[in-house]
């Protein structure tokens, strides 16, 4: 158990920074210092004690994330209560189910999203708020909330009437053993889990930002990965908060456009962010540029080359804003032609990894020291890591991981907790090399490894990764098909009507793609025939696929 706690780190920092920004919302260009913010969370509380609400109680969170989601999120945790935050991408039964298997009181929404929910269906809720402005939207008979918060600044005044100071800003102690979240998977194999995260599993990630000094005092960060997820939540958010960061949310990830102007408005000192969007940035301005044309002449020449990486280098930082120090690619892995690019500009990419039940790092290195193919070092000061192989080096095994992030189990879910918590040991269910130095590289998911009849273990993330740069590729899913690698192929319909591709054309470029995939990888890795799929895969809200729907 660690001697730091998240919620006295909070209480620093809330003092401290006061007078900065803390939160904004980019559309409405509404902005909270870090003591407007510390106000409203007090406010929150008010209506908590009021509600009856105690250490432990959950109240469940969904909707855009702006700076009432975060409020919501804060006044939550620094009261002692679990907060319960639900993907926007949910559908509704799932976010009824979410509701009600965590036995949430209250519930704060998006506006939307409560006109398509029945009261009747999540009969524990006590009354339900807006994150608009916190009115009440919803109140159960025999309640009282809604007059309650309707005179919410009456009741402010009366609790601070020499007014809100710097010695206000002080939250109850909550234990680091304390569970504060239930963080609902989005996994692929078909139903969510309830992670319990506790103070402790929080603060890790937290001291350890603090500790690498990922971000700064007056640093900028501009959200876009949803806050529900683990990543986006850690490392938009959670993190931040902790160094007087100010935090512009975009509420999801918008179109390129928007993304793009958002960047050079805000210009932000570090991006996190999933590999897709620096995969289409090589993949439709960058690699072109490269193979065709003058530029792919020059790069030939000895020095030459080395100005035009530069130049590349600089253009690109441009288009994020001029001032990143830094990019965390997390969430899924990045394919090997784009960060191979990458790290030969220089450009400042590093790649980290983590899951939900570990709140969510498990490996970072900063972009100098970043390895290609790896993932980064585990966090040595937080945790162990060991890979269950005779050979960790050399011979692919499951991660294993015990410390300070490792959550408290599933909710209500002993079976799950039972299977992958063994011994004080996460079984992560990825499948993975160590270096010496503690670096990790991760060749795929135990669950979808492939084992064929001849013996040879296939990684079909790995094949994937390949196949997913050649011609007209948008996505693809490797499976078994008696005894033999299929690959399943959504194509990019897109490039093709803007390069004026006929669709008749596009199974004859699959089997060129099919050759030349097949003189990437390993003979035993060979894929016998690619198959068009008319549909992009169905994934979760984190975007991965859910590669169960297509093991037939």
């Amino acid at each position: 158990m660690l001697n730091v706690n998240l919620i006295k780190i909070y209480e620093k920092s809330f003092r401290e920074n006061r007078e900065l920004p803390a939160l904004s919302d980019y559309f409405k260009k509404e902005t909270f210092s870090y003591y407007e913010m510390a106000k409203e969370i007090a406010k929150v509380h008010l209506l908590f004690k009021k509600a009856g609400i105690e250490q432990g109680d959950k109240i469940a969170l969904i909707g855009r994330a702006n700076p009432r989601w975060c409020i919501t999120y804060l006044a939550a945790i620094t009261y002692g209560a679990v907060i319960v935050p639900i993907l926007q991408d949910f559908n509704n039964n799932d976010i009824v189910h979410i509701i009600n298997h965590s036995e949430s009181r209250l519930l704060f929404v998006g506006d939307n999203y409560w006109d398509v929910i029945e009261p009747e269906q999540v009969e524990r809720i006590e009354a339900v708020f807006s994150l608009t402005d916190f009115h009440c939207v919803y109140e159960r008979e025999g309640h009282s909330l809604s007059r309650y918060q309707k005179d919410i600044t009456k009741h402010y005044r009366e609790t601070y009437p020499k007014g809100f100071s710097a010695d206000d800003i002080k939250y109850p102690d909550v234990p680091n053993d304390r569970v504060c979240l239930l963080n609902y998977t989005s996994g692929t194999t078909g139903y969510s889990k309830g992670v319990m995260l506790t103070v402790n599993n929080l603060t890790s990630n937290v001291q350890f930002g603090i500790d690498e000094k990922i971000y700064f005092k007056g640093s900028r960060v501009l959200s876009f990965l949803p806050l529900a997820h683990a990543y986006g939540c850690m490392f938009d958010f959670l993190n931040p908060l902790a160094e007087g960061t100010h935090i512009t949310l975009l509420g999801k990830i918008p179109a390129a456009k928007i993304l793009m102007e958002a960047m050079q408005e805000v210009k932000p000192h570090l991006i996190c962010c999933v590999p897709l969007i620096l995969e289409k940035i090589y993949r439709k301005q960058v690699a072109p540029m490269l193979e065709k044309g003058p530029m792919s002449w020059a790069l030939k020449i000895p020095l030459v080359d080395k100005a035009i990486y530069s130049t590349i280098r600089k253009k690109l930082l441009d288009v994020f804003g001029g001032e990143v120090g830094e990019f965390i690619v997390g969430g899924a892995a990045i394919s090997p032609d784009t960060e191979s690019f990458l790290m030969k500009i220089r450009f400042p990419i590093t790649v980290g990894y983590g899951m939900t039940e570990t709140a969510p790092l498990i490996s970072y290195t900063y972009w100098t020291g970043f390895k290609p193919g790896s993932v980064g070092q585990y966090l040595k000061n937080y945790c162990e890591v060991k890979i269950d192989s005779p050979d960790p080096e050399h011979v692919a095994g499951e991660l294993v991981i015990k410390g300070e992030q490792v959550m408290a189990g599933y909710y209500k879910n002993e079976a799950a907790t039972a299977e992958v918590l063994r011994d004080g040991w996460l079984y992560t269910g990825d499948i993975g090399t160590m270096d010496s130095d503690g670096t990790l590289y991760i060749r795929g998911r135990s669950k979808t490894m492939i084992l064929l009849n001849n013996g040879q273990n296939i990684y079909p993330e790995e094949i994937e990764a390949k196949l997913n740069n050649l011609y007209l590729v948008m996505e693809s899913l490797v499976v078994e098909r008696e005894g033999r690698l299929v690959a399943m192929v959504y194509p990019d319909y897109e490039t093709a009507r803007t390069e004026g591709v006929a669709d008749e054309a596009i199974p004859e470029i699959m089997e060129q793609n099919l050759a030349e995939l097949n003189t990437l990888v390993a003979p035993f890795e060979r894929v016998a025939s690619i198959v068009i799929y008319p549909t992009e895969f169905e994934k979760t809200p984190k975007k991965s696929i859910r590669r169960y729907l297509y093991q037939l």
